[in-house]
């Protein structure tokens, strides 16, 4: 169902971006320290020593109270009334850890009326069927005789620029959702920033078209609510759909919107398929893929399927040359891809055909699933959607560029880059390396060693379909929003405490 507000109370540098204090790592234990395990002897004190310490100790204890319960950070502000509809699986006595968060309910202009206008925001036709069904897209077709009959109705077409409206419907479901502003801890925008700018990003169109809309919503939020001048906008979060260079024009004549150097923005956390990563308040989420599960079941067959599955290639390379681009990687490696036809396998995404928009077809899936590895250049960015098709399928990635995923997806990706994916750098392949010749030392053990991994972290990157989630089992939503949670509440504590 589309996400709408009446559902709820639904340019500067880089430089001069406002950087959070960062808390000082704890000390570790030292040999000194003193041995709490013998008895203290109060016959030894003084009874004033005594009365001394039992004071002190009430005091430390009314300051450590109040470290975890810090006062409002404005008592005398009137809470916003909030429209009379009510989410109905909100539950007051949900446990949030890291707290809760309120929604704004911002005119439908800045959401529900772009999503209405679908047909409007491409240049090169309608958009409505890829952005259907809640976000999720098209049901996908051909695809029943390679994946598990069971799971047939979670694979849709979606769009990799659908994260705002898959965002927003989760959130006004969301355990975390409260409807009290003023005992939230932090503030979700529900403004569908990418969907907005993505029609004014080419033609003629003027750097004014393509800024109006963020400027627009920020101007209302500043002036229709308390909070965001409040903290300065730390406190608060939105999901910008795209990459986040779309939101970076520096100069009129440059690409772009210039909504994230817009002044009011600069401290508000963003979610985005890529960031910016030097800038703290740049949030990598995973690209959307085409499973959407329906329950936990649902996940567990997938992980089992993906994981016995016979994989009869080596590696494979979905993607297109850049016949335009000097000395184009993406060339190189189809090219060695060809020559090594009996280990590699191409899905020639050139020209004119479609098999290979949003990952929707036949063929690229089960492409990534008759592979042991997938090779992973960058795509018009540092990152693409097919990093995410690739691991789904149960695929080892294989990067060129780190920023392609090692410094982009930090809180949905493991740690150790080497446990679940290979890196050969670019300009050992322009030099004469072979890909296959790196991938095949790798032993039996070694690869059934990452793709555990891999198939371990996939629920971490899907985007659920029912609007509650998963329940104990946690999307790349329920991800994303625990860590921005989390990092509110260090931030607010940290300020308390200094």
């Amino acid at each position: 169902m589309l996400p709408s507000t009446s559902l709820s109370s639904s340019s500067s540098p880089d430089h001069l971006i406002k950087k959070p204090k960062t808390p000082p790592k704890l000390l570790s234990p030292s040999s000194s320290s003193p041995d709490f395990t013998k008895p203290f002897t109060f016959s030894l004190l003084h009874p004033r020593t005594c009365l001394f310490f039992f004071i002190l100790f009430l005091q430390l204890l009314l300051l450590s109270f109040s470290r975890h319960n810090p006062p409002s950070l404005s008592s005398s502000i009137t809470p916003f009334s909030i429209s009379n509809s009510s989410n109905p699986n909100f539950s007051p006595n949900s446990i949030c850890e890291f707290g809760k968060f309120f929604v704004y309910d911002l005119p439908s202009q800045f959401n529900s009326d772009i999503y209405k206008n679908c047909d409007k925001l491409s240049p090169w036709g309608s958009r409505c069927e890829a952005l259907s069904n809640s976000g999720f897209g098209k049901k996908s077709t051909g695809i029943q005789t390679i994946i598990p009959e069971k799971l047939s109705d979670a694979w849709y077409n979606t769009d990799q620029f659908a994260s705002e409206i898959l965002f927003h419907n989760r959130m006004l479901h969301h355990k975390c959702r409260t409807l009290d502003p003023e005992s939230a801890a932090a503030y979700y925008i529900p403004f569908y920033a990418g969907l907005a700018v993505g029609k004014y990003l080419w033609s003629d169109y003027t750097s004014k078209h393509r800024d109006q809309h963020c400027e627009m919503m920020l101007n209302w939020v500043e002036k229709s609510y308390p909070y965001l001048n409040r903290s300065n906008g730390w406190d608060h979060f939105l999901v910008m759909g795209r990459i986040t260079w779309d939101f970076r024009r520096s100069k009129d004549h440059d690409w772009g919107s210039k909504c994230i150097y817009m002044p009011l923005m600069r401290n508000i956390t963003r979610l985005l398929i890529e960031k910016n990563p030097w800038d703290y308040f740049d949030i990598g989420v995973p690209y959307p893929t085409g499973f959407h599960p329906n329950s936990p079941n649902d996940v567990v067959l997938w992980q089992e399927f993906v994981r016995s599955r016979d994989r009869r290639s080596l590696f494979c390379f979905a993607g297109a040359s850049r016949g335009s681009v000097v000395n184009d990687f993406r060339g190189v490696l189809l090219s060695q891809c060809r020559n090594s036809t009996e280990s590699c396998r191409v899905v020639d995404c050139g020209g004119n055909s479609n098999k290979c928009v949003n990952g929707g077809t036949s063929e690229i899936l089960e492409t990534f699933l008759d592979s042991e590895f997938c090779l992973q250049p960058r795509g018009d960015s540092f990152t693409r959607r097919s990093i995410f098709d690739c691991m789904l399928a149960g695929s080892i990635p294989v990067f060129f560029w780190r920023r392609s995923a090692y410094f982009q997806y930090e809180w949905f990706l493991p740690g150790e880059p080497g446990s679940y994916s290979v890196f050969i750098h670019r300009d050992e392949v322009k030099n004469g390396t072979l890909v296959k010749s790196v991938l095949e030392k790798y032993s039996k053990d070694e690869v059934k060693k990452m793709r555990d991994k891999v198939v371990e972290f996939i629920p971490r990157f899907i985007y659920a379909k029912p609007n509650e989630g998963l329940g104990s089992v946690k999307d790349a939503i329920d991800i994303a929003v625990d860590g921005v949670l989390k990092r509110i509440k260090d931030q607010k504590e940290y300020d308390y405490k200094w």
